[in-house]
């Protein structure tokens, strides 16, 4: 049966519902890179009911909802919030997650549940972030600055595509690590 939160995408429930990108957490939806399939196709495509993630948005509380409506923050906000948020956060992070994966690798290489090829898959993605956010920095969250209009349509479209293919390394990740998970022991 279709039902407009199923049949709405990822991306759209996230924007209008306050407390939905908790549910998406909790459930592994990728909102984001992801954010243009529907509720019904990312549960199926994760193996999971999506009526029941239909239900826990639909139980959310609108009044205990914290997050932010970006869609009405003025850009310098908004691009300072994902400068701050994310730009800074990968920077910091990323290095510390290739050290530390490439520490398991090489103590526990041998062992089956060992996530190998993990660092070089983490480097790819720090490079492959690493120049995405300077082309953010340095030519779109500008342009958007300076009231560039319809002009910004071109870098939109390359980072929207550059999200799309962050998603499908966030994805092999996930296979990786067995869905972020520590083997047993």
């Amino acid at each position: 049966m279709a039902t407009p939160l199923l049949d709405s995408t990822l991306g759209t429930l996230a924007c209008t519902i306050p407390g939905a990108t908790r549910v998406f957490h909790e459930f592994h939806l990728d909102f984001c890179c992801g954010g243009q399939k529907s509720l019904r196709q990312a549960a199926l495509e994760r193996g999971i009911d999506a009526h029941l993630v239909e239900q826990r948005l639909l139980a959310l509380d609108p009044q205990e909802a914290l997050e932010a409506d970006w869609r009405r923050a003025d850009p310098e906000h908004l691009i300072e919030h994902i400068l701050q948020r994310y730009h800074d956060v990968h920077r910091e992070q990323l290095p510390e997650l290739i050290r530390l994966s490439a520490r398991v690798e090489q103590v526990h290489g041998s062992r089956p549940e060992c996530p190998n090829g993990l660092t070089e898959l983490l480097i790819a993605m720090q490079q492959e972030l690493e120049s995405h956010m300077q082309k953010e920095e340095q030519i779109l969250f500008p342009m958007i600055i300076r009231g560039a209009g319809v002009m910004v349509g071109g870098p939109i479209s390359v980072m929207r595509y550059e999200h799309d293919q962050h998603g499908e390394a966030l994805q092999r990740v996930i296979e990786l690590t067995d869905d972020m998970q520590p083997p047993a022991g």
